[in-house]
């Protein structure tokens, strides 16, 4: 994976289920990793693999939707021996209503 997150990184995204009350519109999405036409993004995290948040896959907007992903299967993505997912470093922290693609 290019730019995994830090433990540090990882330790400010609020736990599995903290956000369980609230709405989805305005879940925050504090990471967003990227490969191809495929987007995770990120709004909980269990602290040590696993990520509640919004997924997309292949461009594939019908199908999207809210669930768990874990780092290290992102981490072992790797297409052609060097594509790997990525973590988007200029990602700005905004509610899940404000970012294109995500159904709330």
């Amino acid at each position: 994976m290019w730019n995994r997150p830090s433990q540090d990184e990882l330790d400010q995204l609020p736990g599995l289920y903290a956000t369980e009350d609230v709405p989805a519109k305005d879940k925050q999405i504090l990471m967003h990793f990227f490969l191809g036409g495929c987007d995770w993004y990120a709004a909980e995290f269990d602290g040590e693999d696993i990520f509640f948040g919004f997924v997309i896959l292949n461009n594939d907007h019908q199908n999207s939707e809210w669930g768990y992903f874990s780092l290290q299967e992102l981490a072992a993505v790797k297409l052609d021996g060097w594509l790997e997912v990525d973590r988007d470093l200029h990602w700005q922290v905004r509610p899940a209503g404000q970012v294109p693609g995500i159904k709330v």
